[in-house]
């Protein structure tokens, strides 16, 4: 026997082999997504999976028969053989696929799936383990008809993190009962086992509540719906939908044969404008308010020193925990604006009750949304449950058996931990699939924004190296979210989940040590076999040309390297033209040193990959060294200063990697021209999306030098705060001066240090993203 944890290679690949009855069969490949922990290779013949294998389960187990039943289904799926159940034990092993406890229960969801060649058994501590090693099984076998074999094997397998979740919001746009079902059995495919869900918030109520019927009679249809990006158009159409009680129960029942827990979400005190549209009484101004047909974050909340407001949270609550087993319940506590309260007198009367004073950490309404939030868990933990709540719950003081789900950023899981509070990390930064996937937005579904690749997930890290190793216990899970403004059917849901969820998967179940980008892609195309079967619309970017760029200033070049997932030829072109099997053929690093419109397809038998297309721009600044004299914003570094000489140009996107972000400071860039060389005009590109605190450059200076000390300025010019209707995106300045010989360019850009008053974060600084730095 011997451990691997790598490929397998030809040892296990999937394919037709000779068997040893004559005729061929198809072999299964344990290299699955998630991997196992362990895979023992087993030096003897394996187990042939015909249709006289038999599925035994303990006589008497309801939850191991309905695991037998799973199994049935999932090989009937995948090669047609319909193997019947019966009850038994281990001494009925031989020649069937046996299902038992009896392991280590203090990794409660751990397997053991061995394999020789009188049969197969999957041993799990608990009935959750058991169908933990029937996914990894049912990954295994090959989309095919007819037998299989099964190679000797020993694999014992156990999740890093016993919360393993996915978010789904279908507050924004609503989904069915049955997509909702799909939703889960893709979380059983990945190995998953939390589903949290967002039923309410501003733009609509999606769960009956029999003491509050208006809640759904009212709260859950809006007038209409905005058009893009809070565009100020709207459609006109009213939509609508919410579950009953008894389909939320279905729901719970479905997710639970699969040991998945459904932890349904009441977002509170804020998000709450469908609640307050069905009872105006609870909000601060008394309405009337309306059901929010745009996207963001309304200033309307729950009134915080309103008595019914408790009784209406003890009202929701109270149907909720009948409704769903879970012992969590998330509270939300996220976005929740206090402008309202400030100028409410029960807000400020309930501060003035409470006796709570500013503490220089805090506002004090800062501290009563503590309060509010502290009602909830204490209504929850009377009943026996316990809460989860946005990292905004630790503002104000932190309800004291809460746990966190650290969505802002990982500092915020970090800040938890450290306080001996429980956290669940789901960071925006690299969990939120409701982001882009690919830098080419544009031919892109529209998304709210961001950019997370598949790398991107996959590279993620949940426990950060600064916590102790006691710490470090309270990271009990992982998450990625799902927001659903943009995502108006259950299809684009499909396309946004996957194949990140599967990238996800790892994260969350397998030790880091085994984590591998590579080994990771090497298995994928073997999991999408099985999305095709399920008729998944996944994302296919991964099987898309991979293009990196490196500029190369030693060679005044541009390097770009060609990658695709499998063997496949890559084709390209630099005329702007598509490329075909004709075109010529990649073989190594591309040196571009002037401007063209590069073009590359992977020609596969069974289909080409859509082509990749990128403009490269050259000027005098292109491919130059260049030293940065005050600091990038870590968060947005990205490739460095690198980025604003490379000829390649960003988008609308701030977030794709192709901008460099300052806050708190200038830019100041010094570029090398290796020589003297005559320039008269300086141009720089900024993005701005000003709800995110990105604006645009107050003042871009032009500075020469001889050598490199000495400066003087050749031009410059001062820009206007921006004004709240001034749109987003991308903007160009350009300086124009007299021709001037020199070595050394400095470009200084200011970012506005004091957003003004019109804006939410009136005051602070705000960032400034910049692109290409042109010299002609």
């Amino acid at each position: 026997m011997k451990t691997i944890h790598r490929l397998l290679g030809t040892a296990l690949a999937t394919g037709m082999l000779a068997s040893c009855s004559g005729g061929s069969v198809q072999q299964a490949d344990y290299q699955v997504i998630p991997l196992p922990q362990q895979i023992e290779e087993a030096q003897e013949p394996g187990f042939r999976l015909s249709e006289s294998t038999q599925i035994v389960y303990p006589e008497g187990n309801e939850q191991m028969q309905k695991n037998a039943a799973f199994l049935a289904g999932y090989i009937g799926q995948m090669t047609g053989l319909k193997l019947q159940m019966t009850h038994g034990g281990l001494s009925d092993a031989e020649g069937n696929i046996v299902l038992t406890l009896g392991l280590d229960p203090q990794q409660p969801e751990a397997y053991r799936l061995t394999v020789g060649k009188g049969g197969v058994t999957i041993a799990g501590a608990s009935e959750a383990g058991v169908f933990y090693g029937i996914q990894t099984l049912r990954k295994s076998l090959p989309v095919g008809r007819g037998d299989v074999l099964l190679p000797a094997v020993k694999i014992d397998d156990w999740p890093r993190f016993a919360y393993r979740g996915a978010h789904f919001d279908v507050s924004r746009h609503f989904t069915g009962v049955d997509s909702v079902k799909r939703f889960i059995d893709m979380l059983a495919l990945h190995n998953m086992n939390r589903f949290h869900w967002h039923l309410t918030d501003d733009q609509g109520w999606r769960i009956e509540i029999k003491k509050r019927p208006e809640l759904t009679e009212k709260g859950s249809v809006r007038k209409a719906t905005v058009i893009g990006h809070n565009s100020g158009e709207y459609d006109s159409i009213p939509y609508g939908g919410f579950y009953t009680q008894d389909e939320a129960r279905e729901i719970v029942a479905y997710a639970a044969e699969r040991h998945i827990t459904v932890i349904p979400e009441i977002d509170l005190p804020g998000h709450m404008q469908a609640a307050l549209t069905a009872y105006p009484e609870l909000g601060c101004t008394g309405g009337p308010y309306e059901v929010w047909g745009q996207w963001g974050i309304s200033d309307d909340v729950l009134c915080a020193g309103n008595d019914q407001t408790l009784q209406f949270i003890d009202d929701v609550l109270g149907e909720i925990i009948e409704i769903f087993p879970s012992e969590y319940i998330h509270v939300g506590g996220d976005e929740c604006p206090k402008v309202r309260w400030e100028k409410c007198p029960k807000c400020q009367a309930r501060i003035a009750a409470l006796g709570i004073e500013p503490d220089g950490k805090h506002s004090p309404e800062q501290q009563l949304q503590s309060f509010v939030i502290g009602h909830a868990e204490k209504f929850l933990n009377d009943h026996g449950r316990q809460i989860i709540g946005w990292d905004e719950i630790m503002e104000g003081g932190l309800a004291p058996n809460a746990t966190v789900m650290a969505w802002r950023s990982a500092a915020e899981g970090v800040k938890a931990a450290k306080m001996g509070h429980d956290a669940i990390m789901t960071p925006s930064s690299h969990l939120y699939f409701d982001y882009y996937q690919s830098q080419d937005t544009e031919k892109e579904p529209i998304a709210i924004g961001g950019y997370i690749p598949l790398e991107s997930v996959y590279g993620y890290e949940p426990v950060p190296e600064s916590l102790t190793p006691e710490e470090a216990t309270h990271i009990i899970g992982v998450q990625a979210n799902l927001w659903t403004e943009y995502i108006p059917n259950f299809r684009q849901v499909e396309y946004m989940e996957l194949p990140r969820m599967a990238a996800l998967a790892e994260v969350q179940w397998i030790d880091p040590s085994l984590k591998e980008y590579d080994s990771f892609l090497a298995r994928l195309p073997q999991l999408v076999r099985l999305y095709d079967l399920e008729g998944y619309n996944y994302a296919k970017h991964v099987f898309d040309v991979n293009v990196s760029f490196l500029p190369n200033p030693a060679e005044g070049a541009l390097g770009v390297t060609l990658l695709a997932i499998d063997s496949a030829d890559i084709h390209y072109t630099l005329d702007g033209t598509d490329p075909t099997a004709a075109s010529p053929k990649y073989t190594d690093t591309l040196k571009i040193k002037e401007p063209c419109t590069l073009k590359a397809v992977v020609v596969r038998p069974n289909g080409n990959s859509r082509v990749f297309s990128e403009e490269i721009f050259f000027n005098k600044a292109s491919m130059k060294p260049i030293t940065m004299l005050q600091p990038i914003n870590k968060q947005y570094e990205y490739k460095g200063a690198a980025t604003l000489t490379d000829g390649l140009k960003g988008n609308d996107n701030y977030k794709t990697g192709r901008w460099i972000a300052f806050w708190q400071n200038d830019m100041e860039a010094v570029i090398d021209l290796l020589e003297p060389t005559e320039i008269s005009q300086a141009q720089i590109e900024t993005c701005v999306a000003k709800g995110d605190w990105v604006f645009d450059a107050r003042y871009f200076g032009v500075a020469v030098s001889d050598d490199g000390k000495t400066f003087r300025t050749v031009a410059e010019a001062d820009y206007p705060a921006m004004g709240e209707q001034d749109r987003n995106g991308v903007y160009e300045h350009a300086l124009t001066f007299d021709p001037v010989k020199t070595r050394y360019v400095k470009i200084i850009v200011k970012p506005e240090h004091s957003m003004p008053a019109w804006h939410g974060g009136k005051g602070s600084p705000a960032f400034v993203f910049i692109d290409e730095i042109s010299l002609n």
